[in-house]
């Protein structure tokens, strides 16, 4: 019960700002409500009262006067039901915009945690095709739930004002009506629910699948993710499979439930049963109600999958949003105008659970303005943890950051890293331009634009290109190497200008050449800017001012390239073995 009412108030979050359409729609299908229930009615009086008479005229009203009205009702009817349901389908738009637009806009302001918790492929899946379940709720089955609702309710009603007795023997079916579609409901929303899982898993599959097409041609495991998929669909089928039958079992249930009303009320008309008299048009008029009756019935019958798939949809898509616990206070603190770019690590300890798994444990270490350090070490000694918690991807557990002798939670998150610039050992080229994947939305002129290109050495493969800066990068900068997207990391940091420069492992991945290139933007960046090396290739750190040398989160070595070497201590075993791996 907690959960429906949750579902219902998800639900009327997203229609409350439309409520005045709501409204409309609502009126209008008052109106069109009454229009249909008076439509047999005429029919009725051009039957008993004209036709079966042999009259064609009774006073002012003729049957040209009724047809004319009925034609004016119909025309009214189709006008209003037009109108109801398109100003119906624009807000569903409305608020499928406004939902799409609210699940970027989180996974846009949600921290790092969050994206380390959730998979793109999830959310992939919940901006597209979580979304587009509920467009079918609110383009097509409030549109008509409201309608369907009012017209079984005046329907009951003006069936009772024209005779009970007749009515009752009508409502014999509703008892059965009920509790099939009761029963067959519960089986399906079940069906559905298991259903829905699996069908996630596909969308998911699919997303990962298109994002690792490469690795999967590498390895050549094509074959193992059909069979992967194969399996999954199998496991689809069946589980939807049932449903299937049920669904088929509605409409036509339905349909036996209302011919067995009909069949009732022409049965009691023709044998007279208890007395009744009851005259052609009345048979008409109720075998004409009965239709209205189970219409709207079937209408929220058939829609119950359509629910069913955007309740679990809207559910699964607000259990993302309800977490404001992952979203970043970017705008919150001191805005952080000027930066001389001293950097000190007093005391830092750091667990990513907030438990004892602690990935730095007391953290010290000094950079002077202008000065350069690298963090060297093995796999999960924590040199990236340190640039994330720089960049406050993370907060410090224990200990505190400072800059310029200030602690940088006193800064927003946004000014801070406006001040810091981060190569990535993979950078992310988006579809655009050059000169859009350089200035990344800032205002930047083009004197600056070709300064930065010809700073980080990156007019060496541009001026080649058939469109020079306005060439336009394959997705994820597929058409770039890896080198040539680094050239274009070093070009956004030169354009962006930070005051302090993080590098991670960031000519791990390129060729001599191109490291050679890079060296010359790294060089230029370290005379300029307050620098963190993450090294991989320690040939490239020898000339860093300070070397921190990490191992399980702690500090055992610091120096300078030489002084390291000449303890002969764990720094003097990596850096030769990394020359014994060279020979």
């Amino acid at each position: 019960m907690k959960k429906n009412n949750k579902t219902f108030s998800r639900c009327f979050a997203l229609a409350k700002p439309h409520m005045k359409t709501i409204i409309l729609v609502s009126i209008l299908s008052i109106i069109i409500d009454i229009i249909s229930i008076a439509k047999p009615y005429l029919i009725k009086i051009l039957i008993d009262d004209f036709l079966s008479l042999g009259l064609f005229e009774k006073g002012l009203v003729s049957t040209s006067v009724i047809g004319a009205i009925y034609i004016l009702l119909v025309v009214i009817g189709n006008v209003l039901d037009l109108f109801s349901i398109t100003k119906t389908n624009i807000m569903g738009e409305n608020i499928l915009f406004d939902l799409r637009n609210r699940i970027f806009d989180y996974t846009q302001k949600a921290n790092v945690s969050f994206h380390d918790r959730v998979p793109a492929g999830t959310l992939y899946v919940r901006m597209i095709n979580d979304v587009d379940d509920l467009s079918n709720l609110f383009k097509e089955v409030i549109a008509t739930f409201f309608k369907d609702i009012l017209s079984i309710v005046t329907t009951l009603i003006i069936m009772l004002v024209f005779s009970i007795k007749l009515s009752m023997y009508a409502f014999i079916v509703i008892p059965f009506v009920a509790i099939t579609a009761v029963g067959l409901t519960k089986i399906i929303n079940y069906i559905y629910e298991k259903s829905k899982v699996v069908r996630t898993q596909i969308n998911t599959f699919f997303a990962e699948s298109i994002y690792g097409a490469k690795l999967i041609k590498i390895f050549n495991i094509q074959k193992e993710k059909e069979d992967d998929l194969r399996k999954m669909n199998k496991k689809f089928f069946y589980v939807k499979f049932p449903s299937s039958i049920f669904e088929a079992l509605f409409p036509s249930s339905m349909m036996l439930f209302e011919n067995i009303a009909k069949s009732i009320i022409i049965y009691v008309a023709i044998k007279h049963i208890f007395g009744l008299t009851v005259g052609i048009g009345e048979i008409y008029i109720f075998i004409t109600y009965i239709k209205n009756l189970f219409d709207p019935i079937n209408r929220i019958i058939e829609n119950t999958e359509t629910i069913q798939e955007a309740t679990v949809s809207i559910n699964k898509i607000f259990d993302i949003l309800d977490h404001e616990e992952y979203l970043e206070d970017l705008e919150s603190g001191k805005e952080l105008k000027k930066l001389k770019g001293k950097l000190e690590f007093k005391n830092v300890w750091f667990s990513y659970d907030g438990k004892d798994n602690w990935i730095l444990k007391d953290i010290s270490f000094t950079i002077n303005p202008g000065e350069t350090i690298a963090l060297v070490g093995k796999t999960g000694s924590g040199k990236t943890t340190i640039t994330n918690l720089v960049n406050r991807f993370y907060d410090v557990t224990k200990g505190e950051i400072l800059l310029d002798g200030k602690n940088i939670n006193e800064y927003s998150k946004k000014s801070l890293r406006n001040h810091v610039g981060t190569v990535l050992q993979d950078p992310f080229i988006f579809a655009r331009s050059i000169k859009d994947n350089i200035a990344l939305a800032k205002d930047i002129s083009d004197k600056e634009l070709q300064l930065a290109i010809s700073r980080s050495e990156a007019d060496s493969f541009i001026k080649d290109l058939p469109h020079g800066i306005d060439e336009v990068a394959k997705e994820r900068g597929e058409s770039f190497s890896a080198g040539e997207k680094q050239l274009l990391a070093f070009a956004r940091i030169f354009a962006h200008n930070p005051d302090i420069f993080i590098l991670d492992e960031a000519t791990a991945n390129i060729d001599t050449n191109t490291e050679n290139i890079i060296q010359k933007s790294i060089d230029i960046l370290s005379k300029e800017k307050t620098a963190i090396f993450i090294a991989h290739r320690l040939s490239t750190i020898v000339n860093v001012d300070k070397i921190l040398v990490l191992d399980q989160g702690k500090i055992i070595e610091e120096g300078t390239h030489k002084e390291l070497l000449e303890k002969g201590g764990y720094y003097s075993k990596l850096y030769n073995s990394f020359y014994e791996s060279l020979g």
